[in-house]
């Protein structure tokens, strides 16, 4: 049973319209059958007949809001999936190297579901991790500690009720274009929550990129050491 639902996942996954609309939605927002057609660049029967399968494998799921239906991944366990086939292989020269402005943003600051992913993303994680508010406890877990939580606190950050008393409240996933860890699960969901909130981090309307605002620089400088130059450019 384990095997064919693996067989079955990987050949819808596989198909390239359908890899780009789940890529297309791995920011975790809901986008309209229309949206996704104009994404995958098929007619919107086409789109259509994948979202349908989609569905049916369990990786989408929609809501209707009047006429319109929107669709979003099923889970964060998707988008799991998609950034670790990702990060399979090696990233070439030629794509560090893009002239692509939208390979470039993509890869300097995005959305990786619920969490902040990229070189910033990055270097966020890594300068917990020196300053000891996150340790490695084992290949997938980080965890937060007490010097952590004080500094959250401080930051203002709310950690009453994100699942923090969990295993898995700070997961470490693998980062496709760095190949380096940052941090996923409850923390990361919190902190590009606040990110946003204080308007350091401004999300794009169309894609997943991220981008940091003259506010958030000084910020992550402050809090973090990170200076802008330190993460290649935006």
């Amino acid at each position: 049973m384990g095997q064919h639902n693996i067989s079955s996942v990987a050949h819808l996954i596989a198909e390239p319209v359908r890899s780009v609309m789940l890529i297309t939605l791995a920011d975790g927002n809901a986008m309209s059958a229309g949206a996704l057609a104009q994404a995958a660049g098929v007619t919107a029967q086409t789109a259509s007949s994948h979202l349908a399968k989609l569905l049916d494998g369990g990786l989408l799921s929609v809501e209707s809001k009047g006429r319109h239906r929107y669709y979003r991944l099923a889970g964060a366990h998707v988008s799991h999936v998609l950034e670790s086939l990702a990060s399979i292989g090696p990233v070439t020269p030629a794509w560090r190297n893009t002239p692509s402005r939208s390979a470039q943003a993509l890869r300097f600051a995005r959305c990786c579901y619920d969490h902040l992913a990229g070189q910033v993303g990055v270097a966020v994680t890594q300068s917990m991790l020196t300053r000891g508010f996150i340790v490695e406890t084992g290949e997938r877990q980080y965890a937060l500690t007490a010097p952590g939580c004080e500094w959250l606190q401080q930051l203002g950050i709310d950690m009453g009720d994100a699942g923090f008393d969990h295993a898995d409240h700070a997961r470490r996933c693998l980062d496709w274009t760095e190949r380096q860890y940052h941090v996923a699960g409850p923390l990361g969901a919190r902190l590009m929550d606040a990110f946003l909130e204080w308007g350091w981090m401004q999300r794009s309307p169309t894609t997943r990129s991220v981008t940091v605002t003259a506010l958030g620089w000084d910020g992550l400088n402050r809090h973090f050491g990170i200076a802008r130059e330190s993460c290649g450019p935006d």
